[in-house]
């Protein structure tokens, strides 16, 4: 009986203190946290001559379609052959360096955002819900406070997948793979 007296009282403390602001409700707005959009609401305006026709480089590059390599039957021998007893393209190991937000929350990818369209602007860029909006995007510094990852050492970055852990590595010269995909805004719009 003396428990339950000691546990009824703390319990109407807490919701005292609470109540009175004392100690803070478990309801606090939560740190925002970006979706996804998809290549589709990037390129809307990345496909311009005047933003670089960044658009057409990734829709040219391996990366538009690395997801799809994930759909082949070499690639779920790969993965069986590693271990795995999901298809590639279910397979997390897989998954991470073939596409984006493929391990996010369903409430943080955008209707438009597809895993199918591989390595896309937002596996680099980060989420860009936060970053997409025309006059957030004028900016770079406002665009980088509102999510837009922009790399210091991007072949440090690019190597995070590929790198000899990779089960179809293949040497990478960094600087002529980046010819490749490089994708800079002109100067006037920088």
């Amino acid at each position: 009986m003396k428990r339950y007296y000691l546990l009824t009282l703390f319990a109407l403390m807490v919701t005292f203190l609470t109540t009175t602001g004392f100690i803070p409700p478990d309801d606090k707005p939560k740190p925002e946290k970006y979706s996804y959009v998809g290549t589709e609401v990037c390129g809307m305006c990345h496909k311009t001559e005047a933003q670089g026709n960044q658009l057409t480089i990734w829709k040219n590059s391996k990366h538009s379609r690395a997801y799809k390599t994930l759909l082949s039957s070499d690639a779920d021998k790969i993965a069986k052959d590693l271990g795995y007893d999901t298809p590639a393209a279910e397979t997390h190991e897989c998954l991470r360096c073939h596409t984006s937000g493929h391990d996010t929350d369903k409430e943080f990818i955008g209707a438009r955002f597809k895993l199918s369209d591989g390595v896309q602007c937002e596996t680099c860029h980060g989420p860009g819900s936060g970053y997409k909006d025309m006059k957030i995007m004028k900016s770079k510094e406002e665009s980088v406070k509102h999510g837009l990852i922009v790399h210091e050492n991007i072949a440090a970055y690019c190597t995070s997948c590929h790198n000899a852990q990779s089960p179809t590595f293949v040497e990478l010269n960094f600087d002529e793979a980046w010819k490749d995909i490089a994708h800079p805004i002109t100067k006037k719009n920088e």
